[in-house]
């Protein structure tokens, strides 16, 4: 049995799995990223990996990470979260840990993950949408992982929905995420009590009574209990996701759409919109094949398990 590591490296915490060739975690171990310096980083990285192959018999080592990657897979050219910039990831934590090394988009491994082995098996062009803070995106097309020419595809919260809409942290204006993820929730639900506090009364008595600490917790709170106000937030979220994807099913017509991320976690209040949403917006629509709209199975470990397959595939 082929077994390699996958390592996924967050903005606060590092996690890393042994993983077998069926997508199963034979031994996991977390660590606290220290985002100060990348040779701290370099560093608990091997430290993780010696400890997780000190008792398994490990062929590669797969690092997962928010931010471009070129083409080659080794060299992580900016990342918004940690001091990466043209960092050469690959050769240097290959040094320290004598395994070949293959670094991914974090967002592209979860894409893998799920479309081998969680909500995408069987289908053959899938397109992962991860709903977070901001928004992430994967691509498998006819069984490969879509990565663009550079390395740096399938940014899919950076399509332009708006033209000079709202500032986004890339550096342009009106991108999706800026209308459609964890932070456009919270905007919103912001926004909508300022304007009507009255209507916001029991979104405002979770907050503490002040709209600038009204964060997601605290809006999905609200919503379960029926305040009219962050149920509005999460329905203005959930049509732009459908919009937005449907948008991506003229380019890329895939058979589903997966949907994780923190924001998933509470699909239960925003999910079916989101499908209608799609469904209204789909180009041909009446005409054409609909894709279903599904929720990522494998949740926190799906990065791992992806960085540790595609390091397998290598």
């Amino acid at each position: 049995m082929a077994l390699t590591i996958g390592v996924d490296i967050g903005g606060t915490k590092i996690a890393a799995g042994v993983v077998d060739d069926g997508g199963r975690i034979v031994a996991q171990c977390l660590r606290p990223t220290p985002a100060d310096s990348p040779e701290h980083v370099a560093d608990t990285i091997a430290e993780v990996v010696a400890e997780l192959a000190a008792g398994h018999e490990i062929e590669a080592v797969g690092l997962g990470a928010a931010g471009f990657i070129d083409e080659t897979r080794s060299v992580v050219r900016f990342a918004p979260n940690l001091a990466w910039r043209e960092e050469p990831l690959q050769k240097k934590v290959s040094g320290l840990v004598g395994l070949p090394v293959v670094v991914e988009n974090d967002a592209n491994a979860m894409a893998w993950a799920e479309a081998r082995f969680g909500a995408g098996r069987g289908e053959s062009h899938v397109v992962c949408v991860t709903v977070g803070t901001g928004i992430g995106g994967g691509i498998v097309l006819e069984g490969s992982l879509y990565r663009g020419r550079w390395g740096m595809g399938a940014e899919l919260g950076h399509m332009q929905v708006v033209p000079g809409g709202r500032p986004c942290g890339c550096g342009n204006l009106g991108c999706w995420e800026q209308y459609a993820s964890g932070n456009a929730l919270v905007a919103e639900a912001r926004l909508l009590a300022e304007a009507d506090p009255a209507r916001a009364g029991r979104l405002l008595e979770i907050a503490g009574g002040t709209v600038a600490d009204i964060e997601g917790p605290e809006v999905t709170d609200a919503a379960r209990e029926g305040d009219p106000v962050a149920l509005a937030a999460f329905a203005s979220m959930a049509d732009w996701l459908g919009q937005g994807m449907s948008d991506l099913a003229a380019v890329l017509d895939p058979g589903c759409f997966i949907l994780g991320g923190g924001v998933s976690r509470a699909a239960d209040l925003w999910i079916d919109r989101a499908r209608e949403s799609y469904a209204r917006n789909l180009t041909g629509r009446g005409h054409r094949p609909v894709a279903e709209i599904r929720l990522a199975e494998l949740g926190a470990s799906a990065g791992l398990v992806g960085a540790a397959d595609l390091a397998r595939r290598r």
